[in-house]
């Protein structure tokens, strides 16, 4: 685990000695919130059901008996109850018919997040780990709400595992999340154990969404996040955390998160840098293309507007796949500047 600029520790925030750097952050977020919020709000509600319909494989409308969008239409035959007639379509083609309507059914979203005491490590931008991971899931209940799916939060680490069912709107899941992400953050992590939690989530048409940092995973945890994938959808969240050999964040002291101790400036250059970085990009190929494999998806972001960023492409990349044109960002939301509050 590396922290940037100062090695205090972000549960004890009376130590800290960076109240610029701090304020800087702090702005950061309060504009990729307002982004955040600005794209759900903007979204039109079909076009938020075929976003995240298309991630989860648009089961919501595939079961029949419902007053949702119709279905197909035949002719009235023994069996079948009066009140399925639909009158208008029996009027204009001259004899009974009935219509079989679609189910609308409540979508299921779990939000998992590894909140280990790595998680405090600190990202190229500046920003904790935790933070960015945050503002994903964030990005994701902003469209789950708006859907009206059945949100579920849960936090791990290597002292407990804690789910927070959630009912409400977007402003009262973000109060939510920020009680949450105050805590102590003193155990390490246990991503064992949140895997495991996944893997015992019944609903097979539920979306996972599970958050940790790129150092976190191991072969074995691929191993188990591809078999998850092959009974669920799975939205993997990686935040890339600073390269500490980087020799180009001379600008930045690192600390090494456990002992506090300043990261030697001889252990800073390019060939470390270059293996460190090498290892990253292999174990988020394997990943990808595991999960790529059963259907399912992966961001991985180093700050929270990469994040926004790769959100918005991965949504439009599946809504192209099976429509035209359907998400467009208003010009009021511009993905690269800041929206006004």
């Amino acid at each position: 685990m590396i922290d940037g600029s100062h090695p205090s520790h972000p549960s004890h925030p009376s130590h800290s000695s960076h109240s610029s750097h701090s304020s800087h952050s702090s702005s950061s977020d309060d504009r990729i919130r307002r982004k955040i919020e600005a794209l759900g709000n903007s979204l039109s509600l079909p076009t938020v059901r075929k976003a995240l319909g298309v991630l989860e494989g648009e089961h919501a409308s595939n079961r029949r008996g419902g007053n949702d969008d119709p279905m197909d239409i035949r002719v009235y035959g023994p069996g079948d109850e009066a009140r399925l007639i639909d009158w208008k379509a029996s009027a204009r083609l001259g004899r009974p018919m009935v219509v079989q309507h679609a189910r609308q059914a409540t979508s299921q979203v779990w939000l998992l997040c590894d909140v280990g005491e790595e998680m405090t490590g600190g990202c190229a931008s500046g920003e904790p780990a935790y933070a960015v991971a945050g503002n994903a899931l964030r990005m994701f209940a902003a469209l789950s709400l708006r859907r009206s799916d059945d949100v579920s939060l849960v936090f791990a680490d290597a002292h407990s595992i804690t789910r927070m069912p959630f009912n409400g709107g977007f402003a009262q899941f973000e109060r939510t999340l920020d009680d949450a992400l105050r805590r102590d953050w003193s155990y390490g992590r246990n991503i064992d154990a949140l895997l495991d939690y996944a893997r015992r989530i019944r609903d097979r048409q539920a979306l996972i969404v599970l958050a940790t940092d790129e150092l976190a995973l191991r072969k074995r945890h691929i191993d188990v996040i591809g078999a998850i994938a092959a009974t669920h959808p799975v939205v993997l969240i990686t935040v890339a955390t600073a390269n500490p050999f980087d020799p180009s964040e001379a600008a930045r002291e690192w600390y090494d998160g456990k002992s506090g101790r300043r990261i030697p400036a001889l252990l800073r250059n390019a060939k470390a840098a270059e293996e460190v970085a090498l290892h990253r990009r292999y174990v988020c190929a394997a990943l990808e293309h595991e999960l790529a494999k059963r259907g399912s998806r992966m961001i991985r972001a180093a700050s929270s507007d990469m994040m926004f960023d790769a959100f918005v492409r991965l949504v439009s990349r599946s809504l192209g796949r099976s429509i035209r044109n359907q998400l467009r960002v208003p010009p009021s939301l511009n993905l690269t500047s800041e929206v006004p509050a």
